[in-house]
């Protein structure tokens, strides 16, 4: 069987695309050692860290001081922004101050600015939740700055997260009466 001249350039542009897309993959893994909750609009970690000037502008327009440095230790990452949600989740505010305020670009304004962004990926833990032994709480659902199209009460009392809606901010996670929590939350991957 021969290749046509169309044919030999298709497989070789898949080829070098698939073979670019691991060598990115493993530069990242190489340099991003731990992934950290970035502050909203953060474009993906190994462009955030060249982009980054570490100037801080995004940390003051915070309205709830969410936004912290990471320290030296942090290597490559020391001096970016980051979020610990545990502590001080992002509130999702509606017009990303943070993200305006970035001079770089390392914080991007999406076009839509909530729709379908990301900051970290929840988890719901059922068999930890207060709701499902017997107990009456709505607490997550209350706090949750998206609202319902995130996170409500089904008609049994019952947390639902809806993916599709929820951004990973954390709020709920710190709004949790468990302990452990009944949500787990991860930094977005990027």
């Amino acid at each position: 069987m021969r290749f046509g001249e169309t044919d030999r350039r298709d497989f070789f542009r898949d080829s070098m695309g698939h073979w670019f897309g691991r060598i990115l993959e493993q530069t990242e893994e190489r340099l991003v050692h731990q992934r950290y909750f970035r502050p909203p609009g953060a474009i993906t970690e190994v462009a955030f860290l060249a982009t980054c000037t570490r100037c801080g502008d995004c940390m003051p327009v915070c309205p709830v001081q969410a936004i912290l440095k990471v320290p030296p230790s942090g290597g490559l990452a020391a001096g970016t922004p980051y979020i610990e949600p545990q502590t001080q989740p992002c509130i999702v505010c509606a017009d990303m101050p943070c993200t305006r305020a970035c001079p770089t670009g390392a914080l991007s304004l999406p076009s839509d600015l909530w729709a379908g962004y990301r900051l970290g990926q929840l988890e719901f833990l059922a068999e930890r939740c207060v709701t499902f032994h017997g107990t009456t709480c709505a607490v997550c659902a209350e706090a949750c700055p998206v609202g319902p199209t995130a996170l409500e009460m089904d008609s049994a009392g019952h947390p639902v997260l809806k993916r599709e809606g929820c951004v990973g901010c954390g709020v709920c996670v710190r709004a949790c009466i468990t302990s452990p929590p009944s949500f787990e939350l991860r930094a977005a991957e990027g």
